[in-house]
């Protein structure tokens, strides 16, 4: 720790040494060097990112907010980082940047160690989509004459096109998801409780993590084991329900490495499965299998879904469709990331290009009481390549694999 200053209000907490990225500095370059044309083009004098996905994007640093304020300041100069002193060294040690910390001694102190990296600041990039009404408040009283400019669909634009070594690391995290599955497919038998397999699922996937990346944070990889009617909500939490025979099962897998994610998602049955629900789980299957043929370079993301409601609308389940299908991955957990402007849905015209990574999830749900009853939902992860786009989760799907107990116990093997 040294320079501490201004009445211990700020301080630059460098202890230790900078611990192993998982970006190279070549790759960090480019990111910053693409916010500062944009930077240039709004003549913006510095920009102020506050969410995760944005100061893990350009510093590598994931913060863990806990009621405090986080922050990265991007010049045409420097890139800095300003966390909470609470934190220690590690947002420091962490991070590709600069980082300064500033103490809880005062509640204005966030706002001191801002105007002291910007301090002539007239115009000032914001994430508009992040910042609530007390922190503009607050940040205007700190910047009586400065304009603020949106930057946050710039920022989330950069982050839509994943370069290779991205691509490497979502890559792995794919691998690991499927690990995940397969211990879940183990783990699952009437009588065991959800928790017990997510619990299971989860352990499998943060041993791999910390296997094979040096320095990773294990944090935030989470799994949901979901049945019965707890399947009907794409992100319903995990219960102690106990499995019965016949249930319908959502399996969820997220390894998280260094802020990034990819999921793995599958519907089951548990013992075995009405004709009623083979019947809706082939439909939606059907429109999962044709999501993973429509991603290639130049099509939009309005016509994937316009096509896709087409099957389900033929056999009468437009109607019990939950959710647009398919978004961004990367940078991604279930409280940050995902770009808005990369999502399979109707109201989105973005068209792909090589290197976009994004999943294709079609849900429908049948409400209770009615034959089938249940949510029925698949999750893969494809990068668009320069020809189509490569699916990098092959875990097997439908009905002749997932009727967990009718399968060979460790029989499962992946397919292309």
């Amino acid at each position: 720790m040294s320079n501490t200053n201004e009445l211990l209000n700020i301080a630059e907490w460098h202890n230790g040494e900078k611990e192993w990225p998982p970006f190279s500095d070549d790759e960090m370059e480019r990111r910053h060097s693409r916010m500062r044309a944009i930077i240039d083009e709004k003549k913006i004098d510095a920009a102020l990112f506050t969410s995760q996905h944005n100061i893990c994007y350009f510093s590598g640093w994931l913060y863990f907010r806990f009621g405090r304020k986080y922050g990265l300041v991007l010049t045409q100069e420097r890139v800095t980082s300003v966390a909470s002193s609470a934190d220690g060294g590690q947002p420091w040690r962490r991070s590709s940047a600069d980082c300064i910390a500033y103490t809880d001694w005062s509640r204005d102190n966030f706002f001191r160690a801002i105007a002291k990296l910007m301090p002539k600041a007239k115009r000032i990039g914001l994430e508009f989509d992040h910042v609530d009404l007390e922190f503009r408040d607050r940040l205007q009283a700190a910047f009586p004459d400065a304009e603020f400019i949106d930057v946050a669909r710039e920022a989330a634009r950069l982050r839509m096109v994943k370069s290779p070594e991205e691509i490497g690391l979502i890559r792995e995290a794919a691998r690991i998801a499927e690990i995940g599955g397969a211990v879940a497919f183990s783990a699952i038998s009437a009588g065991v409780r959800e928790h017990e397999v997510a619990l299971e699922v989860k352990a499998a996937m943060v041993r791999e993590i910390a296997k094979c990346f040096c320095g990773a944070e294990l944090m935030d990889s989470w799994a949901w084991l979901q049945s019965g009617i707890n399947t009907d909500g794409a992100h319903n939490p995990v219960t102690n329900r106990k499995l019965q025979p016949g249930d319908i099962l959502s399996i969820n897998c997220f390894p998280l490495i260094f802020g990034y994610s990819a999921a793995l998602g599958r519907t089951a049955f548990c013992d075995y499965a009405s004709n009623a629900n083979v019947r809706l789980w082939e439909v939606n299957n059907k429109v999962h299998r044709r999501g993973l043929e429509l991603l290639e370079p130049g099509k939009r993301c309005s016509d994937i879904a316009k096509e896709l409601n087409e099957i389900y609308r033929e056999h009468g389940l437009l109607h019990r469709r939950s959710f647009g299908y398919g978004h961004s991955g990367g940078i991604i957990s279930h409280y940050y990331g995902r770009e808005p402007e990369l999502e399979l849905r109707e109201d989105v015209d973005t068209e792909l290009e090589p290197g976009m990574v994004l999943s294709v999830k079609p849900m429908i749900m049948i409400p209770e009481n009615e034959p089938g009853a249940g949510g029925y939902r698949e999750h893969d992860v494809l990068v668009v390549t320069d020809t189509g786009a490569e699916r990098l989760t092959r875990f097997p799907i439908g009905p002749e694999h997932n009727i967990i107990g009718k399968i060979e116990r460790g029989r499962l093997q992946l397919v292309s």
